[in-house]
Parts: C-alpha cells; structure tokens; sequence
C-alpha cells in the first residue's frame, strides 16, 4: 500500500510541475507576443479550438463580462491577431476570427515545442499513448469542472 501512496505522490508532484511549466510557458508566448495571459488564452481559443466565435461565445469560454472582451479584443485587433466581420445570419451580431499573421506568431512559438514533444511521444507504445491520452483528457475535464465551480463562486 504504501509503494501506492509513494507512486500517487510522485504523479501528483510530475502534475504540479508539468501545470508550472505549462503556465511558465504561456506566460513567456504572452510576453512575447506583447499580451496578457488572457489574451493569449483568448487567441488559442480561436487559432486551436473554434476558428471563428461570437464575443458571447468568448466571454463564456473566459469566464469574462462582455465589456471584458470588447476591450480585449480592441487590444488584440490593434495587434493584428482578431478581426472582427458581420455575423453571417445576424447582422446585430459580430463573428471574431484570428487573423493570419496571429495564426503565423502563435506557430512560430509553438512549433519547436510540439515537435519535441512529438519526438518524445516516439517513446511510447500506441497502448501507453492510449493510457495517456485518456488520463490527461479526463485531469482535463476534472480541471475545467472544478474552474466552473469557482466561476459560479464570484467575487
């Protein structure tokens, strides 16, 4: 039982470092980019997840207020990462895309990193991939559980 224990602290204390360093690295992407945590978030929405969204749509997903974003996406649009186009079945409504050149700063940053992670992954089989995906898609819904849970908390 104990070796048990030892092995649950040990994947705790690889999770705690790998979050570290995951936020290290998108603080330095933020940096670089010349924008804040939340911005870059907001761009890796768009460029990875959703291509084009409504301010609603992002407001959700960020857990901001409208306001939030419309300023958001001002400084964003001013750096040339968002436009903003008509709604194509609601000309109330805006549709935000990432522009080109966003799309083409976020890979130049990301690109080292996804292929050395794809040279690590050559040490696995497809069965320990497998594992792997399934445990990291699941840490991944427990993550974003419990931030919903304290989005309905407040302020």
């Amino acid at each position: 039982m104990s070796r048990q224990v030892g092995v649950r602290t040990d994947l705790a204390e690889a999770i705690a470092r790998y979050q570290a360093a995951v936020d290290d690295f998108d603080r330095e992407c933020a940096r670089v980019l010349g924008v804040n945590e939340t911005d870059l978030r907001c761009l890796e929405i768009l460029i990875r997840e959703v291509g084009d969204a409504t301010p609603r749509y992002l407001a959700d997903g960020l857990g901001l207020t409208t306001g939030s974003v419309t300023a958001m996406l001002d400084r964003l649009e001013k750096l040339n990462y968002v436009q903003r186009k008509p709604h194509p079945d609601d000309r109330r409504k805006v549709i935000v895309a990432p522009t080109p050149h966003a799309v083409s700063r976020v890979d130049e940053l990301i690109a080292p990193l996804v292929a050395d992670g794809n040279n690590l992954l050559g040490g696995y089989n497809q069965s320990d991939l497998a594992l792997i995906c399934e445990f990291l898609t699941r840490t991944a819904d427990l993550q974003h559980q419990h931030t919903m849970q304290l989005r309905r908390q407040g302020n």
